[in-house]
């Protein structure tokens, strides 16, 4: 059974920067598309950065340029890290990553922002950015 868990949210103040991770464990497929998502109370939960299993990444508008995305993987887990840099206040909410084993919906070559197929979800960690 796959397992995903986020860590490394926090409060930072605008410019700053932060490091989240997700962990995923029990893999047992050598493909995977693996993304990051964001939720605040105003909001409705949207993907903001994705990776495909041979590391072709795709950002939305809001985040390109400022996040990175990255995945290390081993036999049976998955560590994938989202670099944040340049945050604002409307970065603030809750990051959530997702799991699916059977690679991603691809547009035009790169990983689609809104590929449906997930199967495993972490629980969220929360990122504040203010002064």
């Amino acid at each position: 059974q796959v397992h995903v868990k986020e860590s490394g949210g926090g409060s930072v103040q605008p410019g700053g920067s932060l490091m989240l991770s997700c962990a995923a464990s029990g893999i047992t497929r050598s493909g995977s598309c693996m993304a990051w998502f964001r939720q605040d109370s105003g909001r409705e939960r949207e993907a903001i950065a994705v990776i495909d299993t041979d590391g072709t990444t795709e950002y939305a508008d809001s985040v390109k340029g400022r996040f990175t995305i990255a995945i290390s993987k081993d036999s049976a887990k998955r560590t994938m890290y989202l670099e944040m840099s340049d945050l604002q206040p409307e970065d603030s909410g809750t990051y959530s990553c997702a799991y699916d084993p059977w690679g991603c919906t691809l547009i035009n070559g790169r990983p689609s922002l809104v590929h449906q197929g997930y199967r495993n979800w972490g629980q969220g960690t929360s990122v504040t950015v203010s002064s």
